[in-house]
């Protein structure tokens, strides 16, 4: 019998630590897939930050760093402009690469460092339980927004990949989501893009994934979904805001 579905192998066979219904599984195994059928593994390199995806090492197989939190770009940039024969990507979520690493990803995209970031915006810290993060949207409840955020107290949420298409040294910028397996097909295709971009030696490219929180959103793998499309994607739409001449 023919095998049409596997394992990837850039991808270790264990459970993963992520709650029940949360997209950093499906983003993690398309990760795995794009680094599989480009046959890149030998050259890639990622960098983990602190977050929910701390230990991403354990998960996928090629070397990674650990980068102290929100500094995952400059540990990349390091990488890179030292081997520029590696392939190299950053996994952040919205905790760090928004908020304590805001400076880090602005300049690196400013200075067009050719490198790989993958972007989990889940809308809330979720590994140290449950805050208001930059892209927490308004109305949004969490455990230092309980009344939902306020434009007047809190400001609004920052749109990441709208913001970062503007500068000249970014290359690549898309926004995906994990919701439904249509988007997540599109998923697949604008990460193997973006490391396209980075092989190509075009400069900085940045994937946005809309990601589900069944726990800390206080709701079921489902309504998280549901949550997803019907919310986040309103405010946060998908599409791809800067792709190279040519490839739009």
């Amino acid at each position: 019998m023919q095998k049409v579905f596997g394992w990837p192998k850039s991808m270790f066979p264990v459970p993963t630590h992520y709650c029940p219904g949360c997209g950093h599984g499906i983003t993690h195994r398309l990760l795995a897939e794009v680094i599989d059928e480009l046959g890149i593994r030998e050259r890639v390199v990622g960098v983990a930050p602190v977050g929910c995806s701390v230990l991403i090492y354990d998960y996928i197989n090629c070397d990674m760093y650990e980068a102290a939190h929100g500094r995952a770009p400059a540990i990349a940039t390091g990488c890179k402009r030292v081997h520029p024969d590696l392939i190299v990507f950053t996994y952040q979520g919205d905790g760090d690469l928004a908020s304590i690493g805001t400076a880090e990803i602005v300049h690196a995209a400013a200075r067009g460092e050719n490198i790989t970031v993958i972007f989990v915006n889940n809308a809330v810290y979720g590994m140290t339980g449950g805050q208001m993060a930059p892209t927490t949207l308004l109305g949004q409840k969490t455990t230092t927004s309980p009344y939902g955020r306020s434009s007047r107290r809190e400001g609004y949420p920052i749109k990441i990949a709208e913001m970062l298409a503007t500068l000249d040294g970014a290359a690549y910028i898309a926004r995906v989501s994990t919701h439904s397996p249509k988007e997540i097909m599109k998923a697949k295709k604008a990460l193997k893009k973006a490391f396209e971009t980075q092989m190509k030696g075009l400069g900085f490219s940045l994937v946005e994934f809309l990601s589900q929180c069944p726990t800390n959103w206080r709701l079921s793998p489902s309504e998280a979904v549901k949550w997803v499309g019907e919310k986040m994607i309103g405010y946060y739409p998908l599409g791809e805001f800067k792709a190279p001449e040519g490839e739009k």
